[in-house]
């Protein structure tokens, strides 16, 4: 499975490029502040066309690019629980958090809303870009937070960690840490149940991808993270 990362150019939120293969259709996991340059050089240099554009939340720096990246054709997959936040979504947003970001770009933030927008919701089963990708509604960090399940793991990463699987977990789980829960429509409540009841039965052999920060394995997290030690019964 081809897998691409790399950091957004605001709050360092990672952006995923998966596909089949080089030559290939590709799904497009969270395109946030100012990918769009890095994006454009990784679907040239493997050959890759975007099938569609896979949002693990609504928040701003996960989904800033989503409309030039997905143009008039490509449909973005977002769940139901948060599919208001694509509608003026900088009203939506901190106006604090939009100046620091129209001062560290020296540009005015602008949002137009996507065109074409897949409601998904829990269990679904997405088959695109001939991958099929599992839909798992884990909501605490935001209400429609959702993580992304993939049958296969990333080219070369086999022999190196005993993985058999992938989950893109947006910013419901992290290396050693959590989302935070105190933004609007964040329950400390709602993400200690998905932690309980989504998160912890991943199997130990699942590489998990973040929405910031470095690569895990949920044999790693389920040993090390103080959030999923300290869960209550």
């Amino acid at each position: 499975m081809l897998t691409v990362a790399f950091p957004a150019r605001a709050f360092d939120t990672n952006c995923y490029v998966v596909a089949t293969g080089p030559g290939e259709e590709c799904l497009v996991v969270d395109p946030g502040v100012g990918i769009e340059d890095t994006l454009r050089d990784v679907l040239e240099q493997h050959r890759l066309r975007p099938a569609a554009v896979l949002l693990t939340h609504g928040h701003l720096d996960h989904v800033y690019s989503v409309t030039p990246v997905c143009g008039s054709d490509t449909a973005a997959y977002i769940h139901a629980d948060d599919r208001y936040r694509l509608t003026d979504l900088l009203a939506q947003t901190n106006p604090g958090l939009v100046a620091m970001f129209e001062q560290q770009f020296g540009a005015r933030a602008t949002w137009t809303d996507p065109t074409n927008v897949v409601e998904i919701t829990d269990g679904t089963r997405l088959s695109l870009a001939g991958l099929d990708v599992d839909v798992l509604h884990a909501p605490g960090h935001t209400e429609g937070s959702v993580m992304f399940g993939l049958g296969g793991i990333p080219d070369g990463v086999s022999g190196q960690v005993d993985v058999d699987r992938t989950m893109v977990s947006g910013d419901v789980l992290f290396a050693g840490s959590i989302g935070r829960t105190d933004l609007p429509g964040g329950s400390h409540e709602a993400m200690q149940r998905s932690l309980r009841d989504v998160v912890l039965p991943l199997p130990d052999t699942t590489l998990v991808l973040p929405g910031h920060g470095p690569a895990t394995t949920m044999a790693h997290e389920r040993r090390t993270n103080p959030y999923l030690k300290d869960l209550p019964a």
